[in-house]
């Protein structure tokens, strides 16, 4: 198992984990919590090994592959398929190998190890992963340095799962995925077949992918067994023992020193009072949890309500090229108190359809009309770019407020949670978090009608993104979100409207309902064999999307050719002399080998004729 024994880690200067043992057995899913910067990460580290413990080990079981999310995104003209497939860097070895290899009994070797990892069906299982995380068919074959950043971390993600480490380290993997991305992951990590630990702040995976949690607070490790909510519950009783037995003690102390006090100077008592000097010295406090409260949110209220609808969008279409748009023909409208979620995956429109509403993007037709003097509040993440790196809170404040006093600009710098110095601290020594508060707290400077918040929950921990429903929940102006995190959406909204095919439609459900149909449309996992050759779970079969019939052909034929060249290397392995007799494993292995390259080849005939076939009658 993972053991972390009496571990201490310290970084310049500052003890972030003190004397903490924890055991985590081999199979666990485990979400690892706390708040922002209390050193969740730096374990990452010291696990991987890249970081020295101050005092006590790390040990893990030997021949574990400890794999995690690379912190670049990868950049290369390579095909997404196959910057996924090298990460599984036995089978690439093995597979290189495999093209040079001459000597007979290697080539047996190699194709025994082969079937034995399953590498046959990788391509299977790399294009299903792809396609869970939002890449279709086509995107797969499309090179990687043709994606956007964010897109490509999710490529990194994709070869994290498909490299499928004895234990999966995953920091925050849902910053990078849109909803429906964020519903797959939850439901591959929940049936991952080794040990996951996730650090998230994702209440919903919390409750939905993971047995355990570990909580890191005040330096200490300690491990909950349950959900999240189970954790809470278990938290709160413990934090209310803890303070009950903390008032008993006090009280035993006070009585104890009492008497010490009273008799110490009595040579007939100094013995008695001795003895309690020595029980008082031996008592170890017991410290009764400090609540940590985390600092409220509050959007200021509109000075007047508009009459409805605020927002009214008819016929619309919208987009960057005219002779291209994103979304055709929208007709919706928005009133003063609505609260609606936007569904959809990332490019589908979401971003440009907010545009439009915070009148950052001109329709190409139709007729948009907003009520008069209606004022927009609009957060998005990528605003961190035009923050004064060297300013302050207080700056950024004071320059919506030149002519105000300065308690005055003070006094508005505190209520969006920069109190006292954190008010003069520069931006580039905030946390994420810190940021996107001031974010927040700058896009509703002005009591807008209407706030847009397109991913606020980023870099967000768990207690903030409460306080963030609730100041969704507590201001009377209308909201329209666009957020990965389901928690906040079904705390929050009371409508959802899916953006899709260039459209813009209400769904008539709720998010369980959505779940089962996106979990439905990308299909679940692939048959998968973990290491030792043992079955997993049998999935249902991934929804195929539709590819060029070229490029189906070319796939076809390459496939053909490559598992060919297999089987003429298993022939030769199978023909050497004495095999069943010398090694009758090996050779029932190759005989094993041998017939899954078969169907693995009729599978890749009937693709390409099918193909064909389709290309013949497209001709004609």
């Amino acid at each position: 198992m993972l053991s972390l024994n009496d571990i201490s880690i310290r970084i310049a200067g500052r003890l972030l984990i003190e004397n903490s043992t924890v055991q985590i057995v081999p199979g666990a899913r485990v979400g690892f919590v706390g708040r922002n910067g209390v050193g969740k990460s730096t374990l990452f580290h010291a696990i991987r090994g890249e970081l020295a413990t101050e005092t006590g080990s790390i040990s893990l079981p030997p021949r574990w592959r400890v794999g995690s999310l690379a912190q670049e995104a990868p950049d290369c003209p390579e095909s997404l398929i196959n910057v996924v497939l090298k990460a599984d860097v036995e089978r690439d070895a093995l597979l290189q190998e495999a093209d040079s290899a001459t000597d007979p009994e290697r080539i047996a070797e190699i194709q025994t190890r082969l079937v034995d990892i399953d590498a046959h069906s990788a391509p299977a299982r790399a294009a299903a992963i792809l396609s869970g995380l939002g890449f279709s068919t086509a995107d797969q074959a499309r090179a990687c340095q043709e994606f956007s950043g964010g897109w490509r971390m999710r490529v990194a993600l994709a070869a994290t799962l498909f490299a499928a480490p004895d234990l999966l380290l995953l920091d925050e993997p849902t910053n990078y995925l849109d909803l429906e991305g964020t519903l797959w992951l939850e439901d591959h990590l929940a049936n991952y077949p080794r040990t996951v630990i996730v650090i998230s702040h994702d209440r919903d995976l919390l409750d939905t992918s993971v047995d355990q949690i570990l909580h890191l607070d005040r330096g200490k490790l300690t491990l909950y067994k349950g959900t999240y909510s189970s954790f809470e519950e278990q938290r709160a009783t413990r934090e209310m023992l803890d303070a009950k037995h903390a008032k008993r003690q006090q009280e035993e102390r006070k009585r104890l020193q009492d008497f010490v006090d009273r008799f110490k100077a009595k040579a007939s008592k100094a013995r008695q009072a001795q003895s309690r000097v020595k029980m008082l010295e031996k008592m170890k406090p017991v410290t009764a949890l400090v609540t940590q409260d985390v600092r409220e949110i509050t959007f200021p209220t509109p000075e007047k309500t508009l009459s409805p609808p605020i927002i009214a969008v008819d016929n619309v279409s919208v987009g960057y090229d005219p002779d291209r748009a994103v979304l055709n023909r929208v007709t919706l409208r928005i009133d003063n108190d609505d609260r609606i979620a936007l569904l959809g995956s990332n490019g589908n429109g979401k971003s440009t359809l907010v545009k439009l509403l915070a009148g950052k993007l001109p329709p190409f037709s139709g007729k948009i009309v907003r009520a008069d003097k209606l004022s927009i509040g609009y957060f998005a993440q990528h605003q961190t770019d035009e923050l004064d790196l060297e300013g302050s809170p207080y700056d950024h404040l004071r320059r919506l407020m030149p002519d105000a006093p300065e308690t005055k600009v003070r006094a508005r710098v505190g209520a969006i949670g920069f109190s006292g110095k954190a008010g003069d601290t520069t931006v580039k020594s905030l946390s994420g978090g810190e940021k996107a508060r001031l974010l927040l707290g700058l896009a509703t400077f002005y009591a807008p009608n209407m706030i847009i918040l397109d991913e606020p929950t980023n870099h967000l921990d768990i207690d903030s993104r409460a306080a963030l429903a609730e100041a969704i929940n507590e201001y009377p102006g209308a909201i329209i979100m666009v957020s990965h995190d389901r928690y906040l959406i079904e705390a929050c909204a009371d409508q959802l409207w899916v953006v899709a095919d260039r459209a813009v439609t209400p769904y008539d459900g709720d998010l369980d309902d959505y779940r089962r149909s996106v979990l439905t449309a990308r299909g679940m996992k692939t048959p998968m064999r973990d290491r030792n050759g043992n079955d997993r779970e049998k999935p249902q079969r991934t929804k195929e999307k539709r590819v060029p019939l070229k490029q189906r052909i070319t796939a076809a034929e390459a496939e053909m050719e490559r598992i060919s060249e297999i089987i003429s290397k298993i022939d030769v392995a199978l023909a050497l002399p004495d095999l069943f007799k010398r090694d009758p494993k090996q050779a029932a292995q190759l005989s094993k080998a041998r017939a899954s390259a078969t169907e693995a080849l009729q599978r890749a005939e009937d693709a390409w004729l099918e193909a064909s076939a389709a290309s013949d009658e497209a001709a004609s």
